[in-house]
């Protein structure tokens, strides 16, 4: 039996079409396990509608808590964790069991978002990309693999200790990953595990999203001294563009201000550096055509890196005042 585990606080917007596909793809013989962390907008409402265990949290405590709740809760031999704006294509079970099978005991198994977005749109869609690629590059030893898609064993999940409760807000996947790997336990990624995951992204979401993302990687990296690690999405790809963005803004600037154009002959360079370091994210982005492909190079190059640099700077200013992790 496989118990699929679904944290949800305020979910509404896409829990329905995430327990639809979560209760076909257990069928009778599989699990799924809706935890309710304290919400305030109906999910557990619509989680009664499904065929799924519903577990309800008193008060907010967090994805850590909620997932370890649903992971105690299990009757399965395995757990497989989603998030409540995912949705499972058929077949997903299936293959996270041969996954698992395939990787032998002590194993973390995990997958990626489709690069079909389940919402439509130009951002959605770059953030599947985005992540899809990211997480599959280095797939059979990955830095950390994502609650989105991560299945084990669920002896091997309580042999662990489970997700720290007291950790962050978010990035409790990379902490549990990294604990566990110290420990012994082998973490890979098969691409063939997808799911198509509702964002809900404008450009202000998207901008949010990164920011909000790289500020509580700044404070886990710095104390986990490795702020410079090619680790999933945080790439040295995506530190090579940031730093190549704000110097040549640094050129431009001095250029303009000094009234010396010469200041402005590092500017090529600066972009074939970062170019060359994100050319495999670049095939990614122009697989979906050359329309997306333009217009997503263009947003990862020349404005995602604004939301990078204010979510590092917030992170910074966060540990400057004594909050870590």
């Amino acid at each position: 039996m496989i118990s699929i585990v679904i944290p949800v606080r305020d979910g509404a917007r896409t829990l329905d079409a995430c327990l639809a596909a979560a209760s076909t793809e257990a069928g009778t013989r599989d699990e799924v396990i809706v935890v309710d962390d304290g919400s305030g907008d109906g999910s557990a409402a619509i989680a009664a509608r499904h065929p799924c265990r519903l577990l309800r949290l008193p008060a907010p405590r967090g994805a850590a808590a909620a997932r370890n709740a649903g992971a105690g809760a299990a009757r399965g031999e395995v757990l497989f964790f989603i998030d409540a704006d995912c949705v499972l294509p058929p077949g997903t079970i299936g293959r996270v069991a041969a996954a698992l099978e395939r990787s032998g005991p002590r194993a973390i198994v995990g997958g990626t978002y489709d690069r079909r977005p389940f919402d439509a749109g130009f951002f959605p869609a770059f953030q599947a990309v985005f992540v899809n690629y990211h997480e599959t590059r280095r797939a059979d030893d990955p830095d950390y693999v994502a609650t989105h898609a991560m299945s084990m064993r669920t002896a091997d999940f309580l042999e662990s200790g489970g997700f720290d409760e007291s950790f962050l807000p978010i990035l409790e996947d990379v902490e549990f990953s990294h604990r566990v790997r110290r420990a012994g336990y082998r973490l890979r990624i098969d691409p063939a595990i997808q799911v198509r995951h509702s964002f809900g992204f404008n450009l202000r979401g998207s901008l949010r999203n990164a920011a909000r993302k790289v500020r509580y990687w700044i404070r886990y990296s710095v104390r986990n001294r490795d702020l410079l690690a090619d680790s999933g999405t945080a790439s040295r790809g995506l530190k090579v563009a940031c730093a190549s963005h704000g110097l040549g803004l640094a050129c431009a600037a001095g250029a303009a201000i000094f009234r010396a154009p010469a200041l402005l002959g590092p500017l090529p360079l600066l972009a074939l550096l970062a170019l060359g370091a994100n050319a495999g994210l670049v095939r990614a982005f122009f697989a979906g055509g050359a329309g997306f492909g333009t217009a997503a190079s263009g947003y990862y190059f020349l404005v995602y890196p604004f939301a990078v640099a204010a979510g590092a700077a917030a992170g910074l200013a966060d540990i400057a005042r004594g909050r870590g992790c």
